[in-house]
């Protein structure tokens, strides 16, 4: 156990106080005035003047100006912790610590916020929140100058510079520069989905996926086009929309040059290159590039007609050729003719319809 050495100057003003037997004498200190009842009180606080720590520590050789902080500091050698929580039988090994600690049970938040009325359960965390208010900013980056309102935020911004990714996966050696995102790759080997969608029941490996899947119940769409107004629920449905207007095709053919707005629409057009058609048919072994193509291709075995019309009830494999068949009904003929300004229904009468008329003028 940690030993404590008591300074011979402590020994012998111990020996000199007496305690006051007058409760009217005040015992004034000489270098800031500020007076104690109690000698032993004064001699304690002139250490702040004097520097004196007469309490040393033989394990580390760390001193204290009093007595209760060297046992405190005890405690780190001995490992005792002996103030337990009644709630979850945690220990601590000082009491200001459980207090602390009890206030998650409790749901005590006494430090409170004069800005915004935000409570806290920590000093420090509201000092830490008052920074967004003042604008403070003490942590600073020396690669890149960036200032943060926390150390710990500092902390992780520095790993974006080093590249060190000190938080590694024991399953698959895999490593990350946050603990959290450490934690929700573990789930990928763990199977554990811990945030489960409180409309439908779905499970999700991390809170931000849940979030995102809750805006299919609720209907929200938080991201909005500046240019046309159209809203999305996700921020990365609203860039691709945003190359509409853009023009923006960030994704080129390394084979023939030609460019895209996604990137798995150029996936599946290098399939045109490589022959590639990793779609295939478990009823007659036909394949196919796209997967839309080999659902279309399955509904001649099945006989599934899904495209109704609901003028006549026909029922129709594919969605274009419902639409072909509306005009019918519509009497929509988008097909025109600049030359004899006639109108067509269907793309194929409307070309054979100029080959007609290319043939005729060439007789001339």
């Amino acid at each position: 156990m940690a030993s404590i050495e008591i300074s011979s100057t402590q020994q012998t003003s111990n020996e000199q106080m007496q305690k006051s037997t007058d409760k009217n004498t005040v015992f004034p200190c000489s270098e800031c005035g500020k007076s104690f009842n109690r000698q032993d009180s004064l001699l304690r606080h002139q250490r702040i003047h004097t520097g004196e720590k007469p309490y040393h520590c033989l394990e580390c050789g760390k001193s204290f100006n009093h007595q209760s902080n060297f046992h405190q500091h005890q405690r780190i050698h001995t490992g005792e912790k002996p103030y337990h929580c009644p709630d979850c039988g945690r220990s601590f090994n000082h009491r200001t610590d459980l207090n602390t600690h009890r206030r998650i049970h409790t749901g005590e938040k006494p430090y409170h916020c004069q800005d915004c009325g935000k409570s806290f359960s920590r000093q420090n965390q509201l000092s830490i929140h008052r920074r967004i208010h003042t604008g403070v900013k003490p942590y600073y980056c020396s690669y890149c100058e960036k200032t943060f309102t926390t150390q710990s935020n500092l902390k992780t911004h520095l790993l974006v510079h080093t590249g060190e990714k000190p938080y590694h996966c024991p399953e698959c050696g895999e490593s990350f520069n946050h603990r959290t995102d450490l934690n929700t790759h573990r789930r990928i080997h763990t199977g554990e989905k811990a945030y489960q969608c409180s409309d439908c029941g779905k499970s999700f490996t991390n809170g931000s996926n849940l979030k995102t899947h809750q805006r299919i119940h609720t209907g929200e769409k938080p991201y909005h086009c500046p240019e046309c107004g159209s809203s999305f629920n996700l921020q990365t449905t609203l860039t691709k929309h945003q190359r509409i207007h853009t023009g923006e095709k960030p994704y080129p053919c390394p084979d023939c040059g030609k460019s895209f707005r996604r990137q798995n629409t150029l996936q599946q057009h290098q399939r045109i290159h490589t022959g590639e058609k990793p779609y295939h048919c478990p009823e007659c072994g036909s394949s196919f590039n796209l997967q839309t193509t080999l659902t279309k291709h399955q509904r001649i075995h099945t006989g599934e007609k899904p495209y109704h019309c609901p003028d006549c009830e026909k029922s129709f494999k594919q969605l274009i050729t419902l639409q072909r068949h509306q005009r019918i009904h519509t009497g929509e003929k988008p097909h025109y003719c600049s030359e004899c300004e006639k109108n067509f229904r269907h793309s194929s009468t409307f070309k054979r319809h100029k080959c007609t008329k290319s043939r005729n003028q060439s007789r001339f």
